[in-house]
């Protein structure tokens, strides 16, 4: 059953109608159009999964995804256009250019934390660029799965989008067949079994993964601006995003103040805690549990409340931790947040540069030298100063990790790019042709070298 319909998607991509512009565009239209009558089914699935609010779910998830084809759509044509590239003298005379073109069949599969914005995104770009795919949403937010899947297949023939619901065996199956290009956003571990799989065919991979994503707050920063960010970034999807900030290295003169500011932070965008209206959810038993282990590490400063029955959990602060601690040891997903005392900033270099690389790293510091030193010297992802989250939201900026935080990237023009191929060409003029290339050699070996010199 898998194998014949992703044989029908090879067929209608070989018909060659896909890489026509046009096509591609009123692909984008249909799909913008679709997002626009779903829109209140996708709410209502979002509040039903991961209780978000609905506009935590149109700023987060639907409104980006409309962005994104907005984008799209203004610069498709631009990026479909042949660009033109160097010749040099080795190959003088005559024209080279690039030109992008679709890998052909695509696999997608997306996670249940946004899974309307992480499973929509990218295939924006995938169609964009004028590629067939086959989509894999998250058994795990099985609500808004089952209205994608409806919107999906009601706007799309098979031949073109093909959703597949189910869970790991059918991911595991998906993954046996062979594709032009596999795109996939989850954990660093599961990431390894798609790269896996994807080796056994030569299959190029995009790897969207997550990490211990750490703040920066130097002797000098704002606290009270560092303190509202943060709080942000924790209580945002109540911290199941892949780049909120994990843990917090604050110099050891201002900690306690920061500590401060950060409870009178939580308590302005969370009044009511964890029954504040529209304040989501744990997805689901496995990860409530999990996290209620990681808050046995260490002392809890701040929140710490629970609602085993709503499976919510308050924004919790956490120190008096070490390195070796569980907590600190695998990526959070969820509202806790460690902090640790520091002494430099080269201190909190030393301490992030020895763990994996970061999807995101936040800086928060007055000091422009600082911010400057703190951001060459690490390696992430992506990183924002005296903000959080911020930076995936940039419609100029790549977004993607590094090393186990992922691979490739994507957004804007790099979704386009990422789902296409981009093809080298040249044309030889005939206006007059250089001899040197040709036999019996040889020739002038003193012209030779100072052609190529």
């Amino acid at each position: 059953m898998i194998k014949s319909r992703l044989d029908k998607k090879r067929r209608y991509f070989n018909t060659g109608v896909t890489r026509q512009a046009n096509f591609r565009k009123q692909v984008l239209l249909a799909l913008k159009e679709a997002i626009r009558r779903y829109e209140k089914p996708l709410v209502e699935a979002l509040a039903a999964d991961l209780n978000k609010s609905a506009y935590e779910s149109y700023m987060t998830e639907i409104g980006l995804v409309i962005q994104e084809i907005n984008r799209h759509l203004k610069f498709l044509d631009k990026w479909m256009k042949p660009v033109r590239r160097r010749v040099g003298i080795n190959a003088f005379p005559g024209k080279a250019y690039t030109l992008a073109e679709p890998y052909g069949l695509v696999l997608i599969l997306s996670p249940w934390n946004y899974p309307v914005n992480l499973t929509l995104m990218p295939l924006v770009g995938a169609l964009a660029a004028g590629n067939c795919v086959a989509l894999k949403p998250s058994e795990f937010s099985p609500h808004t799965t089952a209205v994608l899947q409806k919107m999906l297949q009601e706007s799309f023939s098979d031949q073109l989008i093909s959703v597949f619901v189910g869970g790991v065996s059918l991911s595991e199956r998906l993954l046996e067949e062979r594709y032009d290009y596999i795109f996939f956003t989850g954990s660093s571990p599961v990431g390894k079994k798609v790269m896996s799989a994807a080796a056994n065919h030569l299959t190029p991979v995009t790897l969207e993964l997550g990490g211990k994503s750490p703040c920066i707050i130097t002797a000098d920063a704002d606290l009270s601006l560092a303190a509202k960010h943060i709080a942000f970034g924790k209580i945002l999807n109540a911290g199941q995003t892949c780049v909120a900030p994990d843990y917090v290295l604050a110099d050891s003169n201002i900690l306690d103040r920061f500590v401060h500011a950060l409870a009178r932070a939580l308590n302005d965008q969370l009044p009511e805690g964890l029954h504040t209206k529209g304040y989501p959810r744990i997805i689901n038993q496995h990860h409530f549990d999990r996290l209620l282990g990681l808050m046995a590490d260490g002392k809890v400063l701040v929140g710490g409340q629970v609602d085993a029955q709503s499976h919510r959990i308050a924004p919790t602060i956490i120190s008096q931790l070490s390195a070796d601690d569980t907590i600190m040891q695998e990526e959070i997903f969820g509202p806790l947040l460690p902090i640790l005392p520091v002494q430099s900033e080269d201190e909190a270099l030393d301490f992030i540069s020895q763990r994996e690389k970061p999807l995101a790293a936040y800086i928060f510091s007055q000091n422009k030298n600082k911010q400057e030193q703190l951001l060459r010297r690490l390696s992430y992802g992506g990183a924002c100063v005296n903000d959080t989250i911020s930076h995936i939201t940039c419609q100029g900026l790549p977004f993607g990790g590094v090393g186990y935080s992922g691979m490739g990237a994507y957004h804007g023009a790099y979704s386009f790019w990422t789902f296409s191929h981009e093809k080298s060409i040249y044309k030889k003029a005939s206006v007059f042709d250089l001899p040197l290339k040709y036999g019996p050699y040889p020739h002038s070996y003193r012209m030779l070298k100072w052609i190529l010199h």
